[in-house]
């Protein structure tokens, strides 16, 4: 298991200038600094799970939050009619950089197919 002492746990307990757009019991949701889009929100778990591996039953609520999360901030960032993305990499092959599961919320502008 990587640290899960990272950027993510210290936005998440305030401990970093970084606004946060949403926050409950169960996630916390900010802009990216590194945005790849117009909007480019990422939405992450309040506990620390490293990878989409990492996921087992008890996560379910977690999880189900965070989707219905991307689609409240979708509706409140006026991407929700034209179309958004919603992106979860995993591990080295599936572009994950920081091993905090989190999703990336993506929308603004036309987006391109993405083949793998």
């Amino acid at each position: 298991m990587k640290n899960n002492n990272n950027i993510f746990k210290r936005i998440i307990l305030h401990q970093t200038s970084t606004k946060i757009i949403y926050q409950d019991n169960l996630v916390t949701a900010f802009n990216d600094i590194y945005p790849q889009s117009p909007v480019h929100i990422l939405i992450v778990p309040n506990h620390f799970i490293e990878t989409c591996n990492n996921i087992n039953h008890s996560h379910e609520l977690t999880l189900g939050r965070m989707l219905l999360v991307c689609s409240k901030l979708a509706k409140q960032k006026n991407i929700d009619k034209n179309g958004y993305r919603i992106v979860i990499n995993c591990n080295k092959h599936g572009c994950q950089e920081i091993f905090y599961l989190h999703i990336h919320l993506l929308g603004g502008r036309q987006g391109s197919k993405i083949y793998y």
